[in-house]
């Protein structure tokens, strides 16, 4: 299995559906590497330790992580599914960014930035970066999310491990939209 295809199927299992592969998630959303593995396997997906870990480390976006003692594996950011990440609120910096496409832009107007499925908001620190995000989708745009006003009117942020900022919602009173 490439490292692009173990990543996306992955992403499945460790951010939206464990009992696709029959995988048990820890409260945090941790997964025992050898027993992913040999799930894996019987289910005819080739993949081994080093597979896994090469994909963690070249991954661009940084999905994933392994567990200091290297025996457990997690996705960073993105679950649909409750798990506790043991993230520690923190300050932002002024203005964070959300790509998205003009499809979403008249709701977004309305009603702000929602989780919608997913545990948080996802918020990127550089233009460039929600861009990108916005491209998967369609005609990217850019918002301006006013973090640091945010953050002073009591919403709290978080950092993921690989450096997503993470926020419950954003009220449409927080956002800045493109000239349309």
């Amino acid at each position: 299995m490439n490292a692009k295809s173990l990543s996306k199927y992955l992403s499945l299992i460790l951010r939206h559906n464990p009992t696709l592969l029959g995988i048990p998630l820890d409260e945090g959303g941790w997964a025992e590497i050898r027993t992913l593995l040999k799930l894996m396997n019987e289910k005819g997906m080739k993949a081994s330790l080093e597979s896994l870990q090469e994909m963690v480390e070249t991954n661009d976006k940084q999905r994933f992580a392994i567990s200091e003692d290297g025996f457990r594996i997690r996705a960073n950011q993105g679950h649909s599914l409750a798990v506790s990440l043991g993230l520690q609120p923190v300050t932002p910096p002024e203005i964070l960014y959300h790509g998205t496409t003009d499809k979403y832009i008249e709701s977004i107007r309305v009603k702000g930035l929602l989780k919608m499925s997913r545990q948080h908001v996802h918020l990127s620190a550089t233009k460039d970066t929600a861009l990108k995000v916005g491209s998967r989708h369609g005609k990217p745009l850019i918002i301006n999310v006013l973090s640091e006003k945010m953050h002073q009117s009591g919403y709290p942020f978080y950092l993921s491990e690989n450096g997503v900022w993470l926020v419950d919602s954003v009220p449409a009173e927080f956002l800045e939209f493109p000239d349309s």
